[in-house]
């Protein structure tokens, strides 16, 4: 893999506040920190704006005491059969279960999914986090 050096002008305030979060974080480096930050640019603007394979996950709270939301979630999840790879469920306390959705498709169909999820009646928060399925990052 060759690798290109470039500079990047910035404010000293920003470069200080930058080193202290990676170093926080146990980043080696800034062009390790870069490195990511440019890889997650990417995963962002390319299940954004096409329709590439992605991976991800839908995580959702939600109170399992209202209406129909179980049985509905339940349904919902029946109707992506090909998308869906698996699921975990936590009960949080008496009322309030996580439900995290393992997802796997064309981006579009996964956003779809997820607002579908994230919108039901019940669902206290809900969140897509997507990724690319590995070949395009390097």
């Amino acid at each position: 893999m060759k690798i290109t050096r470039f500079g990047v002008s910035v404010p000293d305030e920003l470069l200080e506040r930058f080193d202290r979060i990676i170093e926080e974080k146990g980043y080696v480096n800034r062009s390790e920190a870069i490195r990511d930050m440019m890889r997650d640019f990417i995963v962002r603007h390319e299940w954004e704006e096409g329709d590439r394979d992605v991976a991800g996950t839908i995580t959702i709270v939600y109170n399992h005491d209202e209406a129909d939301v179980v049985k509905e979630l339940l349904d919902l999840q029946h109707d992506y059969v090909d998308e869906i790879i698996s699921n975990l469920h936590v009960h949080m306390d008496e009322h309030n279960c996580l439900e995290v959705v393992v997802v796997k498709g064309k981006a579009t169909r996964i956003k779809e999914i997820a607002e579908r999820l994230i919108s039901l009646k019940g669902v206290k928060h809900g969140k897509l986090v997507m990724t690319t399925t590995g070949r395009e990052l390097v």
